[in-house]
C-alpha cells in the first residue's frame, strides 16, 4: 500500500527543502517520497523493546592521557627565541588579508 502524496505536499516539501523542482519531476517525487514513507512505516511496525541503544557498533572509546605540566612542554622562550621576530612575546608574522 503506497502512500499517496499529493502534488501540493511534493511543493511544499520541496520548499522546505529549498530545492526547485519542475512539474514533469513532480508525479515522479510523489512516488519517490511515498515509497520512503512506506519504509518509515514498516520501521515503525519493528519491536525494538528489547534493544539496547546503541551510538556506533565498534566499542571503540577514545583514551586521553592526563593533562600535565612539565618537562615534556617545549620551553616558550627557547621556542620565542628561534622566530625571526617578536613582540612582547608574540610571534611578529605577516598581514593576512
Amino acid at each position: 500500500m503506497s502512500k499517496n502524496l499529493s502534488k501540493e505536499q511534493v511543493e511544499h516539501i520541496a520548499e522546505l527543502a529549498r530545492i526547485g523542482i519542475l512539474d514533469e519531476e513532480k508525479e515522479k517525487f510523489q512516488k519517490d517520497l511515498g515509497a520512503v514513507l512506506d519504509y518509515v512505516d514498516k520501521l515503525e511496525g519493528v519491536d525494538v523493546a528489547d534493544v539496547e541503544p546503541t551510538a556506533h557498533i565498534t566499542g571503540l572509546e577514545n583514551e586521553m592521557r592526563e593533562d600535565e605540566n612539565g618537562s615534556s612542554h617545549a620551553d616558550v622562550k627557547a621556542l620565542a627565541d628561534m622566530a625571526p621576530e617578536t613582540k612582547d612575546g608574540y610571534v611578529k608574522v605577516g598581514k593576512v588579508l
